[in-house]
């Protein structure tokens, strides 16, 4: 099973994961840097340098896999499910 590591970056300072986690692939990485973008924001009360925090997500080889500015959790967390239901609200 593949190892990504998330490092944050807030400015010019790099907060290294040295462990990183095992996880099936890319998809269950994003899924995983949406996570901790959330629980980092949510810690950050008065820190508003967080909301310029990126992660940067390597594998195993420190290849590069992705860039996830912990903003893009809160958008994701501001789309909700359709309604199931034939039902119109307004």
């Amino acid at each position: 099973m593949p190892r990504y590591f998330f490092h944050t970056h807030i400015g010019e300072d790099v907060i290294v994961d040295p462990e990183g986690r095992e996880l099936d692939d890319p998809d269950a990485a994003y899924e995983a840097a949406k996570v901790l973008a959330l629980q980092l924001l949510q810690g950050a009360d008065a820190d508003p340098e967080l909301l310029k925090a990126v992660l940067f997500v390597s594998d195993d080889a420190q290849e590069l896999v992705m860039e996830f500015p912990l903003t893009e959790s809160l958008a994701a967390e501001l789309v909700s499910e359709p309604e199931t239901d034939n039902e119109t609200r307004h």
